[in-house]
């Protein structure tokens, strides 16, 4: 079961836009991730090989400050909104909760509720 002080270090840097550092300090080996009802990634290493994946693919990402979160137990969820610019330069913001399940201090399973339609270019 996490500590609330453990979960506001991940949320802390998350918002500093360290993406990558977060999942291998917050992760367990056999985590997963999923992305709405989409078929879930297995494995940190795999989780660390999309998230490069998705920050190449855009010219920017970062986390807008003040996310908020619920803990109960060995399950959090976190309110997490994101603003993405694609190299063609459109952008989108993608609002979501995550709702995570850990293993001691570590993240064993996630997943991501979001309406896809926000990935939409937003309107100039």
């Amino acid at each position: 079961m996490p500590s609330r002080e453990r979960v506001e270090g991940l949320i802390a840097m998350v918002e500093q836009g360290k993406y990558v550092e977060a999942i291998r300090e917050f992760y367990a080996e056999d985590a997963s991730m999923q992305e709405n009802d989409e078929p879930a990634r297995t494995g940190r290493d795999r989780l660390i090989e999309h998230e490069w994946r998705m920050l190449s693919a855009h010219k920017a990402a970062r986390t807008l400050p003040g996310s908020s979160f619920l803990l109960d137990g060995d399950r959090v969820v976190i309110h997490w909104v994101f603003e993405f610019t694609r190299r063609d330069g459109t952008s989108f913001r993608l609002d979501e909760l995550a709702r995570q399940r850990w293993r001691g201090d570590r993240i064993v399973e996630e997943r991501f509720y979001y309406d896809p339609a926000q990935l939409r270019p937003a309107k100039p």
